[in-house]
């Protein structure tokens, strides 16, 4: 399902990126939440914005699942999990990914001009090596009652 939600708001970034005629306040909005991204305690850097790198630092080797001049996306596939790495060429673009994205809910490691998605617990370890913000985003669809039997 997550899979299906991302790719749903993949769909949507050149859209809404080529729909865009100025500043349309993802700067503004990124200012007013608080997020900055810090440095990666275990390499004392902040990652740079290119899906291999990122891959590498995490120790994997990517599959380059989307090659456009929005986006670069990887995918990439450890023993311990499987993880999605989106790179862009602006933070502008980035945000308007995070607002498409907002619809699914869910959290994001996020850096300068990239994110990281995997299982929640896994964010926290790849943003020691990363560093960046673990971001959760708020879902706009219907909750899943707790099962009563």
């Amino acid at each position: 399902m997550r899979g299906a939600a991302l790719a749903a708001s993949l769909a949507i970034v050149p859209l809404t990126a080529a729909c865009g005629g100025g500043d349309d306040g993802a700067d503004t909005k990124r200012k007013r939440s608080g997020v900055s991204v810090s440095d990666a305690p275990a390499n004392g850097v902040v990652a740079p914005a290119k899906v291999e790198v990122i891959a590498g630092l995490i120790g994997c080797r990517p599959e380059i699942r989307i090659n456009a001049t929005e986006l670069r996306q990887g995918v990439c596939h450890t023993k311990k999990v499987d993880y999605l790495i989106t790179t862009f060429p602006s933070d502008e673009l980035k945000e308007t990914w995070l607002d498409s994205a907002s619809g699914y809910g869910g959290k994001y490691l996020v850096g300068t001009e990239w994110i990281v998605s995997a299982q929640p617990r896994m964010l926290e370890g790849f943003r020691d090596r990363l560093g960046g913000t673990i971001r959760q985003l708020r879902g706009t669809g219907p909750v899943a009652e707790p099962s009563t039997s």
